[in-house]
């Protein structure tokens, strides 16, 4: 089971009256916005919380996240009322005025020296994978990992039910490549503090010749990812369909989808998984004999 999880006191619902004294100076800001604007951002940082505990961060990590989504919007103090609150579309003129308030946000904690840890939160949350976000347009990997954690999957909207409307097809190898080579899939690979069940296959690896490594996956890949691993890592195949179905991406949604359906080719995905899980933990202790041999063996996977 994975070991670490932050759950603020066991409450459902994040508030900032729930945190410890060290954080409750940071979400004071909130004080100073519109009740609308600040029920959005509690919203925001107890997904956020969630969606961390799903994605199996450490405790430090989620608390910084949970931070930057509380604290995203709070450049809209300075947008005026009449924008901020206008019912109706906003004109192009006030549009870009509301656009300012990342880059206010920012500033604001720039300034103070105990708010800087947490100014990308402000800076990042309206940027987009495909560079059409703003204030700077950043895209894939130049967005911060903080920005993946939140943004990505429902921590920015209210939570509604969202469908997709896909038939599972039948998947082909060629397919199944090509999901591989997907932008979020640099970021699908375990960290070696992950649960006790992957520190116990990394004990088996260490004792293996790179050449047996093939076997012990198979081995015990089930082991690792385990009847909860297993569904975890199912929706987290649905949720990115779904992302890539909102982000107009209709191949990769019905590709994902259909893997989602594929016991087959999902169990490849996991192994594809571990493999580069193996591969990032020797890179980290910098075993050049490893990295090597595993390089000959899966370059192209993992």
């Amino acid at each position: 089971m994975y070991k670490e999880v932050f759950d603020f006191y066991d409450r459902t619902s994040l508030k900032s009256y729930n945190l410890d004294q060290t954080m409750r100076y940071q979400l004071n800001m909130l004080d100073r916005l519109d009740v609308f604007t600040r029920k959005h951002c509690e919203n925001v940082g107890d997904l956020t919380c969630r969606l961390c505990q799903h994605l199996h961060c450490n405790k430090g990590f989620t608390e910084y996240c949970t931070i930057c989504g509380y604290l995203h919007d709070i450049g809209k103090q300075f947008i005026p009322p009449a924008i901020l609150q206008k019912p109706g579309k906003l004109t192009d003129e006030e549009y870009e005025i509301m656009k300012t308030h990342t880059t206010i946000g920012y500033q604001m904690c720039m300034k103070d020296v105990k708010l800087q840890p947490y100014a990308v939160g402000p800076y990042c949350h309206h940027e987009a994978l495909d560079g059409s976000g703003y204030p700077r347009g950043l895209t894939k990997n130049k967005i911060p990992y903080e920005y993946i954690c939140w943004k990505n999957i429902l921590a920015d909207i209210e939570p509604m039910p969202l469908r997709l409307n896909y038939k599972a097809e039948k998947l082909t190898q060629k397919v199944f490549e090509k999901i591989l080579q997907y932008d979020f899939m640099d970021y699908w690979f375990l960290d070696k503090d992950y649960s006790d069940e992957y520190q116990e296959f990394l004990e088996i690896l260490d004792k293996t010749s790179p050449d047996n490594y093939e076997k012990i996956i198979e081995e015990n890949l089930e082991n690792v990812f385990y009847k909860e691993e297993y569904h975890i890592w199912s929706e987290r195949i649905l949720n990115t369909a779904l992302l890539k179905h909102l982000a107009k991406d209709e191949e990769a949604a019905q590709n994902l989808y259909s893997l989602y359906n594929d016991k087959e080719f999902k169990r490849e995905l996991f192994k594809n998984i571990l493999r580069k899980s193996i591969y990032e933990y020797y890179f980290a202790q910098q075993d050049n004999e490893k990295i090597n041999a595993i390089e000959d063996m899966w370059v192209k996977n993992v």
